[in-house]
């Protein structure tokens, strides 16, 4: 891919993120913490997929320019969980609902792609691509659709990573016990520090990258019936 083209979808991929995966992702976390109870967040505009509600600046230029960053944090407070749900599996529900959301999406993607690459001039544009750099719309649309899929795949992967103010360390907190949360509470600036450091060097780019494409795999194999019952169109 010429350094021009390339750069260019690796912005509007970033403008993706920002402006439809993220609030897919925020939104998801509102209405979870809304279902048990809990109209914080509701109250506060988050259960939306604007994506100006969970805008935060820093974050989003960091993620413009430097190819990460973050939304503004959706408020839970978790006193307001119904009775019938504990706080720590309240907050493990809404924690998982973000990273649950983008798989859904991706998959929902996956079957769209499936789909698209079952057209004649979708082919042709990506056999042109490969034999001679030839780019149009076809094979744009292309790669915007698999960058999607590996994006929200990324994402819900990253965020199951327990470590605090990822959604896995919500979800860990179910298991675990008040010492657990002790130590983080304690040790947050340390891991405050360790958090930003994986952001920045992409130390776990690797065994991300490694578990995505074997869920992405696994997405292919379970839509094959799609290109077998549609053919060519």
């Amino acid at each position: 891919m010429n350094l021009d083209l390339s750069t260019f979808l690796d912005f509007f991929t970033r403008l993706i993120v920002i402006c439809m995966v993220t609030p897919i992702h925020e939104c998801a976390h509102a209405y979870a913490a809304y279902k048990l109870g809990d109209d914080t967040a509701s109250i506060q505009g988050r259960m939306t997929l604007n994506p100006l509600a969970h805008f935060d600046p820093v974050g989003t230029i960091c993620l413009l320019f430097a190819g990460f960053g973050w939304a503004k944090p959706v408020p839970v407070n978790p006193n307001r969980f119904d009775r019938k749900i504990s706080m720590r599996g309240g907050m493990a529900i809404t924690a998982l609902a973000g990273p649950l959301s983008n798989l859904l999406v991706a998959v929902l993607s996956m079957v769209i792609y499936r789909v698209f690459c079952c057209f004649q001039v979708v082919q042709t544009a990506v056999v042109d691509y490969y034999t001679s750099g030839g780019v149009n719309t076809y094979f744009v649309l292309y790669y915007m659709l698999q960058a999607f899929i590996f994006i929200n795949l990324g994402l819900a992967i990253f965020n199951l990573i327990p470590i605090p103010p990822l959604d896995g360390s919500h979800i860990l907190g179910y298991f675990t016990s008040s010492k657990v949360d002790a130590f983080f509470y304690k040790n947050q600036r340390v891991i405050s520090i360790v958090f930003m450091v994986i952001l920045v060097t992409g130390v776990l780019s690797g065994p991300i990258g490694f578990v995505e494409q074997h869920i992405y795999n696994l997405l292919l194999t379970l839509t094959n019936w799609i290109p077998n019952l549609l053919g060519t169109l």
